[in-house]
């Protein structure tokens, strides 16, 4: 078995990306320069979780923060990232210019002045493994996006009384608000359905949708008022796809009605950024299209060295999705060739190339109606 690290040592890794840039003072001179945004605040699910859940308390809050997970993070930490290394958040704070992805919210908030300084330094993380825009989504086992919000806001007076409002929003308006989220809501809903009728089903994600878009336009508008400007928004991707939907299938073929879902819930989310974009001063976004990346990939897993679409690398049974991913699974030796780590998470390979494409591909391609470097650049 690989040697893993302790808390303390996790603990640790957050603790020297705080310490990437010595002070304040220093750290604003650095935003000022242009040569990077000042800061990435992250909200979502488990996909961009840099371990906010490991300072969750409950037996059902899911956490990534034991073996296998983190087995190809430097020194083997299981951080609470869900994926054996890093994840999209990580990738994509890097391709912008950050040393380290934006620490989780938790481990700061006991600590004022450790807080306002990664916030101005670099970001805060947010996202929490099980959240949706719902409340009731996985309801008391993660931090909601409504509460992510509050967060936020949390974090905001406390720059203000630190660092001045004047300086505080010059930030924030140049920061990249990055976001995913609404699969876990789509998974929910999706049990609750599997034994009514195919119309019962349809009436009922007809009325979902609505829901979801008034959720996740309150939680956009309410940051905007905050002083965010630059939203990095990644969609729901192949939800059907997923190993533990495959399980389903004799075949283990993807699920057409999860992917469906997902499709109509990509159509209105891209709807209400425009919509949003037109009605809110100074704001910008960039969509990233999750879903068009993972049907295009899955059409030609070869081209981009997958060997294995289909199957988690870490579980265990049918498709690796039938047993979790714990310190007794069964592991794949070939990380880098399986697109999926464990039942729901794309490995830290899918993560990097998901990144790559999100931030500086050909508008149009993945992106719209920039990509996201053009909108991490943009007012710097």
């Amino acid at each position: 078995m690989v040697g893993y690290t302790s808390s303390a040592a996790m603990a640790g890794t957050t603790l020297l990306c705080l310490l990437a840039v010595a002070s304040l003072q220093v750290m604003m001179a650095a935003a000022a320069t242009g040569s990077r945004p000042p800061a990435m605040f992250v909200f979502g699910d488990s996909t961009l979780d840099v371990g906010n859940n490991n300072y969750l308390p409950g037996p059902d809050v899911p956490r990534a923060n034991m073996p296998y997970y983190g087995i190809d993070f430097p020194g083997s930490v299981a951080t609470g990232r869900f994926s054996n290394g890093y994840n999209i958040a990580d990738y994509l704070a890097k391709s912008m210019g950050f040393p380290c992805s934006p620490p989780p919210y938790l481990s700061l908030a006991p600590s004022t002045s450790r807080l306002v300084h990664a916030a101005a330094g670099g970001g805060v993380s947010y996202a929490s493994g099980g959240a949706g825009i719902l409340d009731s989504t996985n309801g008391g086992n993660n931090i909601p996006l409504s509460k992510q919000v509050q967060y936020f806001r949390s974090t905001k007076s406390q720059m203000v009384a630190k660092l001045g409002s004047r300086a505080t929003n010059l930030l924030l308006a140049k920061s990249v608000f990055l976001f995913s989220v609404g699969s876990n809501d789509l998974f929910v809903f999706a049990v609750a359905e599997q034994n009514k009728s195919t119309a019962a089903q349809q009436r009922d994600a007809a009325a979902l949708y609505p829901r979801l878009i008034s959720g996740y336009s309150a939680a956009i508008q309410a940051l905007h008022a905050l002083g965010a400007r630059k939203f990095a928004v990644i969609n729901v991707g192949l939800l059907g796809c997923v190993p533990a939907a495959r399980l389903h299938d004799a075949g283990g073929a993807c699920s057409g009605e999860l992917n469906e879902l997902a499709s109509g819930l990509d159509d209105a989310i891209a709807s209400m950024f425009g919509t949003l974009a037109t009605r809110l001063p100074g704001f910008a976004y960039s969509l990233a299209d999750y879903y068009g990346l993972s049907t295009a990939t899955f059409a030609d897993p070869r081209a981009v060295g997958y060997a294995d679409i289909a199957g988690a690398c870490c579980g265990g049974g049918r498709l690796g999705a039938e047993a979790p991913c714990t310190p007794n699974a069964t592991v794949c030796a070939d990380r880098d060739r399986h697109a999926f780590w464990d039942d729901v998470h794309p490995s830290q390979r899918g993560a990097m190339l998901a990144a790559q494409n999100f931030y500086d591909s050909r508008p149009g391609r993945y992106t719209a109606p920039v990509n996201f470097k053009q909108l991490a650049e943009t007012g710097l």
